[in-house]
């Protein structure tokens, strides 16, 4: 279970990098983490590779450390703040092809703001 968990979270962050890089490269959205913006600015196989490299840390590290309790709940949480960010990447394109009015984009943006806020 906890190895499929740790397969899930990787394809999210990877999922996340690809997306990234399509609604910034088409005017779509920005990048909020500042630090991943600035490797953005290198070119995206740089984005990608960097976003690739942290799954694969987090996921030798799970699955390393994966009997101990904080690693089991630590990969919980994360799979909900990707799950969240997954919706988040839904809106988006959903915005962009006009599927979305901008006010409740910019409402659902404040929200995932405040609620990632709080575990940052």
């Amino acid at each position: 279970m906890l190895f499929h968990k740790t397969i899930l979270l990787f394809a999210l962050n990877l999922l996340d990098g690809v997306l990234t890089v399509v609604w910034v490269r088409n005017g779509i959205a920005t990048e909020g983490n500042q630090l991943m913006a600035r490797l953005l600015d290198f070119g995206d196989l740089t984005f990608l590779g960097v976003k690739i490299a942290i799954g694969l840390t987090t996921a030798v590290v799970l699955l390393h450390w994966g009997h101990l309790r904080l690693a089991r709940y630590g990969l919980g949480l994360a799979l909900g703040l990707y799950i969240g960010l997954m919706g988040i990447h839904l809106f988006t394109g959903l915005s962009a092809f006009g599927m979305v009015s901008d006010s409740l984009l910019r409402d659902v943006s404040r929200l995932s703001e405040t609620v990632f806020a709080l575990f940052i």
